[in-house]
């Protein structure tokens, strides 16, 4: 490791320290989220997520619009509903997948304004 990116002098700041230890998520905390950011590392479930963005489909739709078959979209969005992070309603034989709440919309949506602002500089 470079020298440039260690304290040159070994004195830690104490009073900041037990601040930041009283907002810290506690270990439970960090392993529940942890686990959902696993899920977003799977780059078909994130094409599902982003597919389902801002319009629900069903997953005859998603499987047309990512060129993937039904049994692969299926497990996928198993996998998202197991993680609470896609909800799910049924019209006659068609099943249709939106994302579950306003946080998921905010957490891909951050996470694409990060990149496009890292490819802009």
């Amino acid at each position: 490791m470079k020298d440039e990116f260690i304290c040159k002098e070994n004195c830690p700041h104490y009073k900041i320290i037990s601040q930041v230890k009283l907002t810290c998520p506690n270990g439970n905390a960090i392993i529940d989220l942890a686990d959902m950011f696993k899920i977003f590392a799977d780059s078909t479930r994130l094409k599902i997520i982003c597919a389902i963005l801002k319009q629900e489909l069903c997953v005859c739709d998603i499987s047309e619009l990512l060129n993937l078959n039904q049994t692969t979209v299926s497990h996928q969005l198993k996998v998202l509903r197991d993680s609470k992070l896609v909800k799910y309603r049924r019209e006659g034989k068609q099943i249709f997948y939106s994302l579950k709440d306003e946080h998921v919309i905010q957490i891909i949506s951050a996470g694409l304004s990060h990149i496009s602002e890292e490819e802009e500089k």
